[in-house]
């Protein structure tokens, strides 16, 4: 039997510049906060939805509002980080400075 092996060149996942200034060291906080935020409020909003069907499957209806609840927050969650990447967005369009690629 051949052994295969797989190669990984971790060069690829390493960010192209260094964090050499406070511009960059945002631009890579508020990059993962969206991505974070995002992956948040989904998980919140599978959760949820998982909730109001074993609310509704057991007749519990305090499980169902808690999970009706939960996927209205995940929804407005999602919203916002919408929304504010939009106004990011736009602050670039109107400024001409590049605020979450800097280095690009």
């Amino acid at each position: 039997m051949d052994r295969v092996f797989a190669q990984v060149n971790l060069q690829e996942f390493a960010p192209s510049k260094n964090l050499s200034t406070f511009a960059d060291l945002v631009n890579v906080i508020v990059k993962n906060a969206f991505m974070l935020a995002g992956l948040l409020a989904f998980i919140i909003l599978v959760f949820g939805g998982f909730s109001v069907i074993m609310g509704a499957g057991s007749g519990d209806t305090k499980q169902m509002e808690k999970g009706k609840n939960a996927i209205t927050g995940a929804v407005v969650g999602i919203l916002i980080v919408v929304v504010s990447v939009w106004i990011i967005q736009i602050l670039e369009t109107i400024t001409g400075q590049p605020i979450l690629s800097p280095g690009l």
